[in-house]
């Protein structure tokens, strides 16, 4: 079990596990027909660019921040349109990938995951629909994801 001062990046083990986690998300993104019209193609700096996401986000180093900075989350989403089935099969890839990568198994970080991705996944589903600034979501930093309360 995790000590309630343990990173969740800590706790998932950093980013080796983190970067398996997210080879094999994209990896299943690239492949599903649900996705497909989002994930055209395989970038080959993309599973490092969502790890470091992710690293970040869960108490890792800030190399997000640091070497994109938010906008660029921001300008990827911008007119894509997402679709809230398209929303919810990321959610449930996401979720597949974490239980194939080896991960610690405890409900707690299922439940912190599950919240972290369902939160930006609607995020990016705001933004892919903004017509204006003023439209997109709030967030303007990566957001710090906490253990369940």
């Amino acid at each position: 079990m995790h000590e309630l001062t343990e990173t969740l990046y800590n706790h998932v083990g950093g980013d080796e596990a983190l970067h398996r986690l997210e080879q094999l998300f994209y990896d299943k993104a690239l492949a599903d027909p649900v996705l497909r019209t989002l994930f055209t193609e395989r970038v080959p700096i993309h599973v490092d660019r969502l790890m470091w996401f992710t690293a970040e986000s869960f108490g890792g180093p800030d190399r997000f921040t640091r070497e994109l900075g938010f906008q660029h989350i921001i300008d990827v989403h911008r007119h894509l349109s997402i679709t809230d089935e398209q929303r919810e099969r990321f959610v449930a890839l996401y979720m597949e990938a974490l239980d194939e990568a080896g991960m610690p198994e405890d409900e707690p970080l299922r439940q912190a995951v599950r919240e972290h991705v369902e939160f930006g996944a609607r995020v990016a589903q705001q933004n892919s629909w903004a017509e204006t600034d003023a439209e997109l979501h709030p967030v303007r930093a990566v957001p710090r994801w906490q253990w369940p309360t």
